[in-house]
C-alpha cells in the first residue's frame, strides 16, 4: 500500500508545531529568575515556527480530514507531546488521572473520526 503522503504531511506537521508552542508556553517554566517581558518575547518569538507549520498542516490537512478531524488530531497531538515534555523537561510524572483525562479526550477524538451515528 503506497503511503499517502497529503494524509501523512498534516500529522507530522502538528506534532512539530506542538513541539514548539509547548515549549514557547510551557518551556519557560524552568525560567524563573528571567523577566516576564523577556520571557513572553522569547515566547512569541518560538511561537512564530508553531504558525508556521500549524497553518500548512490545516490547510494541506484540509483536502484529506474534515476540520473538526484536524481540531481533534490537534488536540491528541497536543496532549501527546505535553505528556513526553512534561516527563522529559519539567521532570513532572505523568498519573494516573493525567492519563485518564487524556483517555478521555482521545476518545472524543474517536467519536469525532468515527463520523455521525
Amino acid at each position: 500500500m503506497p503511503l499517502n503522503w497529503t494524509a501523512l504531511a498534516p500529522i507530522l506537521l502538528l506534532v512539530a508545531s506542538n513541539v514548539f508552542m509547548t515549549f514557547a508556553w510551557y518551556g519557560q517554566l524552568k525560567v524563573e529568575h528571567r523577566a516576564m517581558w523577556l520571557i513572553v518575547l522569547i515566547s512569541w518569538g518560538i511561537a512564530f515556527f508553531e504558525y508556521c507549520l500549524a497553518v500548512p498542516a490545516n490547510r494541506i490537512g484540509r483536502a484529506v480530514y474534515e476540520p473538526s478531524e484536524l481540531k481533534a488530531m490537534q488536540e491528541v497531538i497536543t496532549l501527546a507531546v505535553f505528556a513526553v515534555f512534561s516527563v522529559a523537561w519539567l521532570k513532572e510524572p505523568v498519573t494516573l488521572n493525567h492519563a485518564v483525562g487524556f483517555a478521555l479526550i482521545g476518545l472524543g477524538a474517536f467519536f469525532v473520526f468515527r463520523g455521525p451515528f
